[in-house]
This record gives structure tokens, C-alpha cells and sequence, in this order.
């Protein structure tokens, strides 16, 4: 609080108006006399203002006129000058906001700035009023340096954001990409052993769920899938006398039948997205034992992708329709998956597989049996699998 004679202390000569434009000011203080002279000294600077005896009635003002600046006295009843900076810079942080303090309160003035406010005058206002300008139009320049970094860092998001999606769209291209690289993949593999047609997108989901039974496989089930549908990829370098021969293979044809698994790995292995479905195809045809093939390897030397293809593929074989037998039932085929667990079969994917219901696997087959459209649908199931959709059942 000022006395009243305030208007002797502060001088009124000529004055410069501050070079950042015509500020419209709020003088916030509950003396009259101070409110006047303060008026007097911006009038002088060709700045209209507004005048405010308490913080509430400063708010309102704010709320209802056009105000770019806010000169406020510290120690007032009610709302104090500090109160009424919280709440400016709240609702209003554009504003410029000076705190008049007195020459005992520097300390709080120092604090105030540090708490928001831009500048602060010290009373008795024994200041002319190109000190008041200077001050005016320093904090005036400091908020337009600070709009401008805001401006600047909104324009910067909005740059963030427009080439995020960009690249966002760019990977949903990449990943139709694959997709359609699948697609076309898995429908040459079933075009070029057609007495199998619907194989690959059997034993797929078929090893599907059984990761899922397994469980936490999430992060791998992308891969597994790929490797099932892709593992006999190798077989599209195996010639038709060899492929598509009625009759059992002589000791050489199976040598070379065999050979498909190296085959389909050195096919894919270059290939990034499908690096690691490669260990798959490579392994499809080992067994838990170290009697399977190209490497003889055993137990956890296995990728756990080609131990779930191994159970996904012998089902399959046992339960589909064959030139020189009829399909096994379910339950048969389930019993020779139960005796091999730990011998041909990893024990954990063949109890996992068992848990299945029966239910599944019918409807995998009637899913199959109806549609030719393997590659699409397998494509697409795929694609689920990045964000663990189900794929159809």
C-alpha cells in the first residue's frame, strides 16, 4: 500500500511510448490514487488502460476486455498481487504481468518473477514514466520471443506429426508389400503340389494355435506363422518326376526331395522380414530326437517355431487324404502325437497341441475345405498377427 500522496512521487515528464505497439494495460491496486497516477503516466505513453481495485474485479476485466499487460500491486486485501499473478498466468499466459512492490519486499518481487511475472517496479513510485515504458516494452519483447519459440514448437509438432504419419503410411505400404509377397508366395507353393492344395494354410493355423496354447509366444507368433506357410517353399526347385511322383521315392528321389529344406531357407534367408520365419523353414523337418533332417538337430537346438510346425505338419499328414490311404480321425492321429512327445516331438508342443479342443480343428478344416483363397486369407491372417488378432477359425 502507497500513501496518497503517490502523484508527487512519480513524474510526468515528456515520456518515449514503448517501440511494441499500442499495449492495452490493467492497472490492478485498491488505492485510488495510485490507480490515477499509474492512468496519468500511460496516457502520457499513448497506452489506454483499464483499472482494477481488487484481484476479482481484475479477473473480470480480463475475462470481458482486451488486456495485454497487467501491473498489479503486491500487498492488497483479499486477493494478494501474488494470488492474482497464479491465476493470470493460468488463464491467461499471454499477458505481460509487472508486480509493484515496495522497496522492504524485494525479496517477493524477485520472487514473483520467479513465479511468472516479467517484471516489477519498486515504490514509492518515484519512477518517470520512460522507466515504466522500458519495462513495458522489455516484457512486451520477452512474451514475443516466447509466442514465437511456441509458435515454433507447435510448427515443429505439427512437422513431427505430418512425417510421422508419412512414415506410418509408408510402413502400411511396406507391409501390404509383404503381404502381398505371402500371397503370391504361398499360392505357388499349393499350385506346384496340388494334391496337397490347402496344406500350407492348414499346418498355418494349425501352428498358430498351438503357440497360442503354448502361450508366450506373442512376440514370435508373426514368424511362426510365416515359417508355416512358407516351410515347403524349397519345393518350387524339386522337379515334377520327383514332386508329384505317384509311387514311392527310390533312395536318390528322397535324397533330393530332401533337400528342399536347405533349399527354402537359402531362398528366404536374405529376405528381412522373413529372416527369422527362415530358421523355420530350415527346421521344419527335425525332430526332438535328432532323427529329422538337413542337420540332425536335437531337443532345444531346435527353433520352438519348427518344434510347433513338426506337431502342426505330422497332424495334418495323418488327417488328410492321401492317393494310397484315406484320412486318420482326429483321435488317432492325436494318439500317435501323444507316443511321440519327447521322442520325435518336444513334449511341451505336443501336451499343448492336446489341449486343444477338437472343436478348433474341425473348424481349420471346414474353414479350408470351403475356400480356395489361401494365399489372401493367409496374407491377412498374418498381418493380424503383428497386433495378435485371432486370425479366422
Amino acid at each position: 500500500m502507497i500513501s496518497n500522496d503517490a502523484e508527487r512521487h512519480l513524474t510526468t515528464d515528456p515520456v518515449t511510448p514503448p517501440d511494441s505497439g499500442a499495449l492495452r494495460v490493467l492497472i490492478v491496486d485498491d488505492e485510488a490514487s495510485v490507480r490515477k497516477v499509474m492512468a496519468a503516466v500511460l496516457a502520457q505513453l499513448g497506452l489506454p488502460c483499464e483499472t482494477a481495485a481488487g484481484g476479482e474485479e481484475a479477473l473480470h476485466i480480463l475475462e470481458t476486455s482486451q488486456i495485454d499487460a497487467v501491473i498489479s500491486d503486491l500487498q492488497m486485501p483479499g486477493m494478494s498481487g501474488l494470488e492474482l499473478l497464479a491465476k493470470v498466468r493460468r488463464l491467461h499466459p499471454q499477458l505481460v504481468f509487472l508486480m509493484v512492490t515496495g522497496v522492504d519486499d524485494l525479496r517477493v518481487g524477485v520472487q514473483a518473477m520467479q513465479q511468472g511475472a516479467d517484471d516489477y517496479i519498486v515504490k514509492p513510485l518515484q519512477v518517470d514514466g520512460n522507466i515504466l515504458s522500458a519495462s513495458l516494452a522489455r516484457a512486451k519483447r520477452v512474451k514475443h520471443l516466447e509466442q514465437e519459440v511456441e509458435n515454433y514448437r507447435h510448427h515443429l509438432e505439427e512437422i513431427v506429426a505430418e512425417q510421422t504419419q508419412q512414415l506410418r503410411e509408408a510402413l502400411r505400404q511396406i507391409e501390404r508389400s509383404y503381404d502381398h509377397t505371402l500371397e503370391a508366395l504361398g499360392a505357388a507353393i499349393d499350385l506346384r503340389d496340388s494334391p496337397t492344395a490347402g496344406h500350407s494354410r492348414r499346418v498355418f493355423l494349425y501352428s498358430v494355435e498351438i503357440a497360442r496354447a503354448m502361450g508366450g509366444l506373442e512376440t514370435q507368433m508373426r514368424n511362426i506363422g510365416m515359417g508355416a506357410w512358407l516351410h515347403d517353399i524349397g519345393k518350387l526347385a524339386i522337379s515334377d518326376g520327383i514332386l508329384l511322383k505317384p509311387g514311392a521315392l527310390t533312395d536318390e528321389e528322397r535324397r533330393v526331395m530332401q533337400q528342399h529344406a536347405q533349399i527354402g531357407y537359402d531362398l528366404v534367408k536374405g529376405i528381412p522380414f522373413l529372416a527369422e520365419a527362415a530358421e523355420i523353414i530350415y527346421a521344419h523337418h527335425e525332430r526332438w530326437d535328432g532323427s529329422g533332417y538337413p542337420r540332425g538337430l536335437t531337443t532345444e537346438e531346435i527353433p520352438v517355431g519348427a518344434r510347433i510346425f513338426a506337431v502342426a505338419d505330422t497332424f495334418d499328414a495323418m488327417t488328410s487324404d492321401r492317393p494310397y490311404r484315406r484320412a486318420l480321425p482326429f483321435k488317432a492321429s492325436q494318439e500317435v502325437i501323444e507316443r511321440g512327445a519327447g521322442k520325435q516331438y518336444d513334449t511341451q508342443t505336443a501336451e499343448a497341441f492336446l489341449s486343444v479342443p477338437d472343436e478348433v480343428w474341425n473348424a481349420i478344416r471346414r474353414e479350408t475345405a470351403s475356400s480356395h483363397a489361401y494365399g489372401m486369407a493367409t496374407a491377412r491372417d498374418i498381418h493380424a498377427l503383428s497386433g495378435m488378432i485371432k486370425p479366422m477359425r
